[in-house]
């Protein structure tokens, strides 16, 4: 091993801020979003050479779809199986989408123009309307906290120039009710990279999305959110002042981030725990990572190996573990996979460290802030 790989667990969490307890965050990204409506969908893009991913990317079209009762009565269940020393259950920060495009308006109109339907409609077109109580249940119970990843996991303007342009591959996406593959996007844009910017002209749909999203996210879960991670990364930061107008005050950022000027170009900018912007905004960043359906990789080992340097340098442990992990509607195989993997995660730190505290993103943020945890505050 060189020393570079030796030091690089060590170089990840000295900078920011430090917490006096072992605090442990899951982050689980993408939940409310269609991705791959059915195995069907899949083989007929396949059939059709529409790059549906390969090697670890591949994953996500394999696995990843709306999230069923099923999925999230076993979710639920292996959570209630542990407790950390205040006698509080594992909890994951659901960063989710409130919304899906709704194809048939869009078709009717000849893709001239984008509309979209709340994710809770998109669960009753697809049958899966007895899903949408346990997302209350995830709030009231403490397991399952919803916060910001966009309107919806797309790219809103490129997909819709895409479509009226004609390209073959993006058409039969549509007719298949899906965008997540890769296609000739200029400046190799992804339609999941909800915020990257082909022109400058497109941060005005972006700055409407948030907006709308945000408002339709306290319509749907009954409060506002205060976290936001933009889905795939790249976000240009003048939108950070839309967001925090509309209450967001904790924003997750990749530790180096390349944040998207418009025909391909980019700026780099560095992030660390606590930091703020501009906006007195918080950014908060990962440091652990658990997707044990991505293959050649001991996750469980090398989830309890990034949590162990978090803690070595008083660091809270904030795991990414996306919902591809634990869906078993396309693989139920997979379902069972994940959670039997996120057992073993969770009693091994339990074992390891006993006066670990499961919490949230946004009391992290709180934490760091104000000192304290604050439960999150549900309107009536």
């Amino acid at each position: 091993m060189s020393i570079l790989s030796r030091l690089r667990p060590h170089l990840k969490n000295i900078i920011g801020k430090s917490v006096s307890k072992k605090y442990l965050i899951i982050e689980s990204d993408d939940w409310g979003s269609i991705r791959m409506p059915s195995n069907g969908a899949f083989n007929k893009l396949k059939s059709a050479n529409v790059s549906v991913g390969s090697g670890e990317s591949a994953r996500y079209n394999l696995t990843d779809t709306l999230a069923s009762a099923d999925d999230f009565d076993a979710l639920f269940h292996v959570l209630k199986k542990f407790k950390d020393i205040k006698g509080k259950h594992p909890v994951f920060t659901a960063v989710s989408v409130v919304a899906n495009p709704d194809f048939e308006k869009i078709k009717s109109d000849r893709f001239t123009t984008y509309y979209f339907e709340s994710f809770t409609e998109t669960l009753k077109k697809y049958k899966r309307e007895s899903a949408i109580g346990y997302w209350g249940q995830g709030i009231s119970e403490k397991l399952f906290i919803p916060e910001f990843h966009a309107r919806e996991h797309l790219n809103v303007p490129v997909w819709m120039r895409m479509l009226q342009n004609g390209d073959k591959h993006t058409l039969l996406g549509f007719d298949e009710g899906c965008w997540g593959f890769g296609a000739n996007i200029p400046y190799h844009i992804s339609f999941q990279a909800s915020f990257d910017l082909e022109t400058k002209k497109d941060l005005i749909s972006h700055q409407e999305s948030i907006e709308s999203g945000l408002d339709l996210f306290k319509e749907l879960h009954g409060y506002q959110a205060s976290f936001f991670v933009p889905p795939n990364g790249p976000f240009n930061n003048s939108l950070e002042k839309v967001a925090a107008a509309k209450g967001i005050k904790y924003i997750g950022s990749a530790k180096v981030q390349l944040e998207p000027q418009g025909e391909g170009k980019f700026k780099k900018r560095y992030h660390w725990l606590g930091q703020r912007n501009k906006h007195q905004q918080m950014y908060l960043t990962r440091n652990a990572f658990f997707e044990p359906n991505a293959p050649g990789k001991d996750w469980v080992s090398s989830c309890l190996e990034d949590i162990h340097y978090a803690f070595l340098w008083k660091k809270p442990a904030v795991i990414s573990s996306h919902r591809t992990n634990y869906i078993g509607s396309l693989d139920e195989k997979n379902r069972k996979l994940g959670l039997e993997k996120l057992k073993q995660l969770l009693s091994k730190v339990l074992k390891r460290w006993p006066d670990v505290e499961f919490i949230t993103s946004t009391e992290l943020g709180n934490v760091i802030a104000l000192g304290k945890t604050d439960e999150i505050f549900i309107e009536d």
